[in-house]
C-alpha cells in the first residue's frame, strides 16, 4: 500500500503530542471527498488521515462493507501515490468484532478505532483489549483507538441522547488494561450538526485526563470525537492538552451537498425545463427546441467544483489544527 500503516502514524501522533497540534481526521464514502482531501493537504505539506465508518463501507461496497474497504483500499492506495505527503486510513467507530477481525487480516487500515462506549465498562474494557490482542497475534501495523465516555449526538448505527464525560482515572484504568494506543474522551463535543445547540466543552477536563495518564507513565494521544461547531480558538486550547486526533465528517458532507447544490441552482434554467416548457425526459429531449445543456449537468463539473472546496475547507482545517507544514514523507 502506498497510504502508510499504524507504525508511521505513530510516529505523526508523537510528533503532535509533543509540538502541540493534531491531524483532521476527515471521513470520507466516495472519492470526491478522498481525492479533494489530498489536494488540500498536499497545497499544505499536511500528512492526511482518511477514515472510513462501517456505514461508508458498505455503501461503498453495495452494501458489503468488506467489499467496500477493500474497493477504498486500493483507491486510495493508487490515488496517494500522485503526492508527497504520508496518507493513512482509520477505521472509525466499529462495532462489529467480526468485522474488525476481517479488517485485520486484510491489513489495509492504519488504524482501528474500536467502539464498545456504549456498553458497561467492563465490556469495554474486554472488547477493545480483545481488538489489541487480535492485532498483536496478527503482527499487523495497525493502531487500536478506543473510546470511553459517551459523546453525544449520532454517528453511523450509534445514538446517545447523553453525554457522560470520561473519568480521569477511569481513563488510566482503561488504556493500562486494553493497552489501547489511542484514547478518545467525552469532553463536551457531540456529533453531528451543532446549529443552536450549546457544547459545554470542558478544557480542563482533557487536561486532566491527559495528566492523568502521564501520571502513571501512559503517554497516550488523546482523540475528539464530534468537534461539529466547535470553533478555531477552542480546538487549539484542545491540542495543548493532548488532543492528538480531530475528528470531521458533517462538514464535509455538507460541503459536498452545497457545493453540487449552487452550481445547479446557477443553472437551473440549463438542467431543467423552464415554466412552460414540456419536460421530454423519457425520452431525452428528441427533437425539441429544449433540451438540457451538458456543460451544466456531466457529473464531473459537479465533481471537480466539489474536490476543490474539499481541498479549501481541508486546508483551513489543517491550519487551525497546526498540522500544515508539517508533513514528515514529503
Amino acid at each position: 500500500m502506498t497510504f502508510h500503516g499504524g507504525s508511521d502514524l505513530a510516529t505523526v501522533y508523537d510528533d503532535a503530542l509533543g509540538e502541540g497540534f493534531g491531524l483532521i481526521a476527515s471521513n470520507i464514502a466516495e472519492p470526491n471527498t478522498m481525492m479533494g482531501l489530498m489536494q488540500g493537504a498536499q497545497r499544505v505539506d499536511s500528512d492526511l488521515l482518511l477514515q472510513m465508518s462501517n456505514g461508508a463501507c458498505s455503501f461503498a461496497g453495495n452494501g458489503d462493507p468488506i467489499t467496500g474497504l477493500q474497493a477504498m483500499g486500493n483507491y486510495i492506495d493508487l490515488i496517494a501515490d500522485q503526492y508527497d505527503i504520508g496518507v493513512f486510513l482509520n477505521m472509525d467507530h466499529q462495532t462489529n468484532l467480526d468485522t474488525i477481525r476481517k479488517q485485520i487480516e486484510l491489513e489495509i487500515p492504519s488504524s482501528i478505532m474500536i467502539d464498545a462506549s456504549h456498553d458497561p465498562f467492563e465490556e469495554n474494557v474486554e472488547k477493545s483489549k480483545q481488538v489489541v490482542d487480535w492485532v498483536d497475534e496478527a503482527d499487523a501495523d495497525i493502531l487500536v483507538e478506543a473510546e470511553l465516555g459517551t459523546i453525544k449526538g449520532v454517528e453511523d448505527e450509534i445514538v446517545a441522547d447523553e453525554a457522560f464525560y470520561t473519568d480521569p482515572e477511569q481513563a488510566v484504568e482503561f488504556v493500562d488494561r486494553t493497552g489501547c494506543d489511542l484514547l478518545a474522551i467525552s469532553v463536551g463535543t457531540q456529533h453531528g450538526v451543532a446549529k443552536g445547540k450549546d457544547l459545554e466543552l470542558r478544557p480542563d477536563l482533557t487536561e486532566d485526563i491527559r495528566m492523568a495518564l502521564r501520571d502513571h507513565g501512559l503517554d497516550t494521544p488523546l482523540v475528539l470525537h464530534g468537534s461539529s461547531g466547535v470553533q478555531p480558538e477552542q480546538l487549539q486550547e484542545m491540542l495543548q492538552h493532548g488532543i492528538c486526533k480531530v475528528n470531521k465528517d458533517t462538514r464535509y458532507q455538507y460541503e459536498y451537498t452545497r457545493t453540487a447544490f449552487d452550481l445547479y441552482r446557477e443553472a437551473t434554467d440549463e438542467i431543467v425545463p423552464p415554466e412552460g416548457i414540456e419536460d421530454h425526459r423519457d425520452t431525452f429531449f428528441n427533437d425539441v427546441d429544449w433540451a438540457p445543456n451538458k456543460d451544466r449537468f456531466d457529473p464531473r463539473v459537479a465533481g471537480r467544483n466539489i474536490r476543490d472546496r474539499i481541498a479549501d475547507v481541508y486546508a483551513d482545517l489543517a491550519e487551525v489544527a497546526g498540522s500544515a507544514g508539517r508533513s514528515k514523507f514529503n
